[in-house]
C-alpha cells in the first residue's frame, strides 16, 4: 500500500515539474517573437529614413510626397511585426 501512495505521488511531483517547464519555453518562444518583430520595425524605420532621403535628394516628388512614401513604408513594417506576433 504504501508503494502505491509513494508512485502516485511521485507521478504527481513529475506532472508538477513537467507544467513548471512550460511558461519557460513560452516565455522564450514570446520573446524571441518580440525580438524579431521590434527588429523588423527597426529595419522598416531605417528602410523610411533612407527612402526620405533619397526621394528628396532626386528632387522628382514634393516633401509631402516623400513624407507619404516614408509613411507607407513605416506601415509595411508594423504591418510585418504583426504578421510575425500571429504565427
Amino acid at each position: 500500500m504504501a508503494h502505491t501512495a509513494f508512485a502516485h505521488v511521485a507521478r504527481i511531483a513529475f506532472m508538477g515539474a513537467c507544467l513548471a517547464a512550460l511558461p519557460a519555453w513560452s516565455a522564450t518562444e514570446q520573446g524571441e517573437q518580440r525580438q524579431q518583430k521590434r527588429d523588423t520595425k527597426q529595419d522598416a524605420r531605417q528602410t523610411s529614413r533612407t527612402e526620405k532621403v533619397d526621394c528628396r535628394q532626386a528632387n522628382n516628388k514634393s516633401n509631402a510626397a516623400c513624407r507619404h512614401d516614408k509613411r507607407d513604408t513605416k506601415q509595411e513594417g508594423r504591418q510585418e511585426g504583426r504578421d510575425i506576433k500571429r504565427q
